[in-house]
């Protein structure tokens, strides 16, 4: 019966010089045994279920056996012929479970043609899948695509882009793969979850080579819109390919998409990125700053071609920016507890965004406090550096009387902050808590603190002095107080030469009356001359 149905057993048997024939090797048949199980009871006329399962590895042990019509009507490779053309490809799943079954018969399924015929079936009925939905939810087919090899996969998406399909779709298809086959890395990645699952994977280092091959391939699958993915989406397989330590080309990849939508993420995203997978300590923090100089730099470009004047300025006062400015800043206070947080990384982080888009800096200034707070070892001069990116001039009323009392501040600090509340208290525009410009301010509080230094310097000139006069009073009272014991005169106090004169200084003095308008001494020296002077007697004068 095996003879009369199969070519290739007739073959064997004929060509075996054996004289009693019992045994022939089919060890090769695709299937195994049990699709020869099943090969043998078709042709002994037992009946048995051919399913999308096992078709085409029916299909493949019938050419293999050479059961075709061409040595017996009706054979096993005409059966398989019909159950898949009438039924296994008549829809998505179907083509897609004889998609994965072939995955074990290559390359013999790629040779009849299987692999082609079951790809482009699913293009087709995914593509209108995803452009008239007929069942719930919508995108059931991307759970359907999900179950197939990389090799396979990536054949559809290129098919359904030739297609035509929207970005979106491609995208639809792309989250729902990756979450299934990278699942610990990818789905869950809260701090906490999927921690045990991807610390084991790491010891193996074949599981983590499949992993980051399977990564590369998808990123590469991406459509060229950059919008395309969710960002939160997007920060997760970054943090991936950071773990997997995948190519250069693959990361900057991940690293340009989250930045072109980089006023859409959130601190949570960021922080994705960050930290390891148990949350306890920082990734390299090179990718963050990639991402959002690469957004810096995206910003200033737009500014430059909308030709809106001053392209540093315009590009500081962009909605856009403003939310990164204020996303940063509450990134870094989030970071600041770390202690492999260096004050370079800090800074080089801070400073990436321009400090005119920042309204105000008090998220900067919680990181900052949050930093000093972590770091408690810190000097004077490292303080003062990790304060160099905050402007303490753009504090809120709030944020300054906090500075204020701050003892973890470099003294500079505490000193600008109150001094720019007396300065606002003195021109009244502290009742509405309103932040002046901080330009003219600044010039202001410039200004102001020459004048102080210049008073201080009089002030120190005016105590030499009168440091002088008064030695020179004491000596000349010493040489009159002999003088006036010679000539019997006592109960006399002497008026010195330089005590009237003193005098006469004090009259002149043109900060008496709390005036520094000199214009009118000569008047009063005027007047003082035109008084008769009171008669002294025994007065040298």
């Amino acid at each position: 019966m095996l003879v009369a149905k199969s070519n290739y057993i007739r073959k064997l048997i004929i060509e075996s010089k054996e004289a009693d024939l019992t045994r022939i090797n089919l060890s090769n048949i695709p299937g195994g045994p049990e699709m020869f199980e099943k090969a043998a009871k078709f042709c002994y006329g037992v009946n048995f279920e051919i399913t999308v399962h096992n078709v085409a590895a029916l299909r493949c042990a019938a050419e293999f056996l050479q059961m075709t019509d061409k040595y017996c009507e009706n054979n096993l490779a005409g059966r398989t012929e019909d159950f898949l053309s009438q039924v296994a490809l008549s829809s998505l799943s179907g083509a897609v479970v004889v998609l994965k079954s072939c995955e074990a018969l290559l390359p013999l399924a790629e040779d009849l043609l299987i692999v082609q015929r079951c790809i482009d079936v699913a293009t087709a009925k995914a593509c209108y899948e995803a452009n008239f939905p007929c069942r719930t939810p919508p995108n059931w087919w991307t759970e359907e695509l999900s179950i197939i090899d990389i090799e396979f996969f990536s054949r559809i998406i290129a098919a359904m882009k030739k297609r035509g399909a929207k970005a979106l779709t491609i995208a639809s298809a792309l989250i729902t793969y990756t979450e299934r086959s990278l699942r610990d890395l990818v789905r869950d990645h809260s701090a906490g979850n999927g921690t045990k699952s991807s610390d084991a994977q790491s010891t193996n280092s074949q599981v983590r080579y499949q992993q980051r091959e399977l990564l590369e391939s998808i990123v590469s699958l991406m459509p060229s819109e950059k919008a395309a993915f969710p960002i939160n989406f997007l920060c997760c397989l970054l943090r991936s390919a950071i773990f997997l330590k995948a190519s250069t080309s693959c990361k900057n990849e991940l690293e340009k998409r989250v930045s072109a939508i980089l006023e859409h993420v959130s601190v949570d995203d960021l922080l994705v990125l960050s930290f390891t997978y148990d949350g306890e300590r920082l990734f390299d923090l090179e990718s963050v700053r990639k991402i959002i100089s690469g957004f810096v730099e995206k910003e200033k470009s737009m500014a430059v071609f909308s030709g809106s004047g001053d392209f540093r300025e315009s590009c500081s006062c962009s909605p856009a920016m403003h939310r990164v400015a204020k996303t940063v800043g509450t990134y870094l206070g989030e970071i600041a507890t770390s202690g492999e947080l260096s004050i370079s990384k800090f800074n080089g982080i801070a400073n990436l965004v321009p400090k005119g888009s920042r309204k105000v800096d008090d998220d900067l200034y919680r990181a900052i406090d949050i930093y000093l707070k972590a770091h408690p070892n810190l000097d004077e001069i490292e303080r003062e550096k990790i304060c160099s990116s905050m402007d303490p001039l753009k504090l809120s009323y709030e944020a300054r009387v906090h500075a204020s009392q701050n003892k973890r501040l470099p003294v500079q600090i505490v000193l600008h902050a109150l001094y720019y509340d007396q300065l606002k208290l003195r021109s009244g525009l502290d009742n509405d808590r309103s932040t002046p410009d901080a330009a003219a301010t600044r010039n202001q509080l410039q200004a102001d603190v020459s004048l102080i230094k210049e008073n201080e310097a009089l002030r120190s000139e005016l105590t030499r002095m009168k440091l002088y006069i008064s030695d020179m009073q004491k000596g000349n009272n010493q040489a009159g107080t002999g003088s006036s014991s010679k000539s019997g005169t006592s109960g006399h106090k002497k008026h010195t030469f330089f005590s009237s004169m003193s005098k006469t200084f004090g009259k002149l003095n043109p900060f008496k009356h709390g005036s520094k308008d000199t214009s009118n001494i000569d008047d009063d020296v005027a007047a003082m001359d035109g008084t008769k002077p009171r008669r002294r007697r025994f007065s040298i004068s």
